[in-house]
């Protein structure tokens, strides 16, 4: 992963990347409900920061439902699962749910059924072994042995790639029919229609049967990367952590407000700003 570099000044707008003092109270005072990347978002270095693992616990305590939607692979995920306070990660671009339960255990849930899964491995692997084969230096991301229903290519977590070489490993997943998206320090391909929007939906109607699209003014989104800007468009408040800066040259969707910090201390000053209006009413 890069470290930590002065950001591009972020361009100006009158409807997106604004301060978060500029989200009005009532709209924060009336979500139910926070979806959240992980990748630099909640983390540095792959690892969460205790500022945004407190205030997860935090938005939980006051009653808020809390997801994280994130491409990293289920085995991946599974360490957190119950050791982070959410009620679900949705791993690998919104295929996989993982479940928290009282006895420590992790649920699975899949959008897709076995026999799909295991034909799309296949035709995955597939493309990953051509791509290490074509293009030289590029390589699958170390998390690959917990990955079931995408892969990924390393770009910027242990190796540094090109922009240009970045958008040849996504054309060749694309001309493989694959869906393409790029992370903060992956690239992402899989079969199937998930994406980090429809795995939102899905949660949500699976966990407390709501349909997402008829509350999406009452649902927060926190994000940093270009594979966010699906969720930066679809959400009326949508945030990214200031280090969203990267990425905003190549985003054709901008969150609607920005964080002054990075990362997990962006993440935590959003959930202050949400938290901060829910306090005027403590009967909740």
């Amino acid at each position: 992963m890069p470290p930590s570099l002065p950001q591009p000044p972020l361009p100006s707008s009158p409807h997106h990347l604004l301060p978060l003092s500029r989200w009005e109270a009532a709209a924060r005072d009336a979500l139910v409900g926070v979806f959240t990347d992980i990748d630099d978002t909640l983390t540095h270095d792959g690892a969460i920061t205790p500022d945004a693992l407190q205030a997860l616990g935090e938005l939980k305590a006051a009653g808020l439902s809390v997801v994280a939607i994130t491409g990293r692979p289920v085995g991946w995920s599974l360490p957190f699962v119950n050791s982070w306070p959410v009620d679900a990660i949705v791993a690998e671009n919104g295929a996989v749910a993982l479940l928290p339960s009282a006895d420590g255990r992790v649920e699975k849930r899949y959008q897709q059924d076995e026999p799909t899964r295991v034909a799309n491995f296949a035709r995955m692997q597939a493309v990953l072994e051509r791509i290490e084969r074509e293009l030289p230096g590029v390589g699958r991301a170390t998390d690959s042995p917990g990955r079931e229903t995408d892969i990924a290519i390393d770009h910027s977590e242990f190796v540094q790639l090109s922009d240009a070489t970045i958008a040849r490993v996504v054309a060749l997943m694309r001309g493989e029919g694959m869906h393409a998206t790029v992370s903060s320090i992956h690239i992402n391909g899989w079969y199937g229609d998930n994406d980090k929007l429809e795995g939102a939906r899905w949660i949500a109607r699976e966990l407390w049967g709501r349909t997402l699209d008829d509350e999406m003014d009452r649902w927060a989104y926190v994000g940093d990367s270009t594979n966010d800007q699906l969720m930066f468009r679809s959400f009326a408040h949508s945030i990214g952590v200031a280090n969203v800066a990267r990425f905003v040259p190549q985003l054709e969707h901008l969150p609607r407000y920005v964080t002054q910090g990075e990362r997990g201390t962006g993440f935590a000053e959003a959930a202050r700003a949400i938290l901060s209006a829910r306090a005027a009413h403590p009967e909740r």
